[in-house]
């Protein structure tokens, strides 16, 4: 199991890392306005591999492809945590940033290539999507 939190440690999660879907870095419009930089890096679980602890607040808005997407936050700090998308209701996704430890971690792919900004260019040595990868 890992674990990681928001940047005040309000909220916490536990996470099989084992039970990871999808990692990848997401050039979108959004992710980016999310971020305040060029991607975010995101992993995708079943959200029965995640158990989180302290309450967090969650916007809902259209995803730059149409989803329906609830990005959930900590209240006290505004940490970005999590990402749920209706149209994939038993998974959810987890900010990279927030995890305490990512030797684990390697990244399938890049999507939203599309989008990325010149000054952090989608990395071209992994498998790329103009868009999201269809599904």
């Amino acid at each position: 199991m890992q674990k990681g939190h928001c940047l005040c440690g309000s909220v916490q999660y536990e996470f099989d890392e084992t039970q990871a879907a999808m990692k990848l870095h997401c050039h979108c419009k959004d992710c980016q306005r999310i971020t305040g930089s060029g991607k975010a890096t995101v992993i995708m679980f079943p959200q029965d591999a995640v158990k989180i602890k302290g309450d967090y607040k969650t916007y809902a808005s259209r995803g730059f492809d149409g989803s329906h997407v609830n990005r959930g936050f900590c209240p006290t700090c505004g940490s970005q945590m999590f990402t749920f998308v209706d149209e994939i209701p038993s998974q959810m996704f987890i900010k990279a940033g927030g995890m305490e430890d990512t030797s684990w971690l390697s990244i399938d792919f890049t999507c939203w290539t599309s989008t990325a900004r010149d000054w952090l260019p989608a990395d071209d040595r992994m498998p790329g999507f103009e868009q999201n990868p269809a599904a």
